[in-house]
């Protein structure tokens, strides 16, 4: 599936008007892995939640934790706030989620993980040579200071059932939020990519 949606959108960057330059390229392979893991991640919370019976959704819902572990990350709160972070920033920001899942991704059911754990390689590898791409570019950190990662103790530890539903639901967040930043940083540097605010 990896290879058509790559082909298509090699065909699609064909017929651009446009150069199409290595960023670019890089971009738009990054975009389409992190909507590949997004879609995924629904998929999967959705087949988990039709196993279950009506009963363990509502108690699965009903004791959702508060938070993800990689709510710890520094990140922009809503759209306003993303828009004025550095496009290093947020790069920095997605890669730190993608990372935060490196290891909780191996507690999550066999064949899930086994769909997850290469694409987020993948996606992890992308975002690092776009940041390389971009290190040149005029916008630099605000300041030296790592962002911090989220302390993982036992949280992911758990094999039941709730904390499959809490994983999968936390998984799909994050790789909202990196689709979601991923975005806004492909439309500030090519803003001839159709882009909307």
């Amino acid at each position: 599936m990896d290879r058509v949606i790559l082909l298509l959108s090699l065909l699609s960057v064909g017929v651009s008007s446009q150069p199409i330059t290595e960023s670019h390229r890089l971009f738009s392979i990054a975009m389409l892995r992190v909507q590949n893991l997004h879609l995924l991640s629904h998929e999967l919370l959705s087949e988990f939640e039709r196993s279950q019976t009506e009963e363990q959704r509502q108690v699965n819902k009903m004791f959702l934790q508060d938070f993800c572990n990689s709510d710890y990350i520094i990140s922009p709160i809503d759209k306003h706030e993303t828009q004025l972070i550095s496009v290093l920033n947020l790069l920095s920001i997605s890669l730190r989620l993608v990372e935060s899942w490196e290891f909780p991704s191996r507690s999550l059911p066999v064949g899930s993980r086994n769909l997850i754990s290469p694409k987020l390689t993948e996606l992890k590898t992308g975002i690092q040579l776009l940041m390389k791409a971009n290190q040149d570019a005029a916008e630099m950190f605000a300041d030296g200071s790592p962002l911090p990662l989220a302390p993982t103790g036992n949280y992911y530890q758990s094999s039941s059932m709730r904390r499959t539903y809490e994983l999968l639901s936390c998984f799909k967040k994050d790789m909202h939020k990196v689709e979601t930043y991923l975005s806004v940083v492909k439309c500030r540097l090519f803003p001839e990519t159709n882009c909307t605010s």
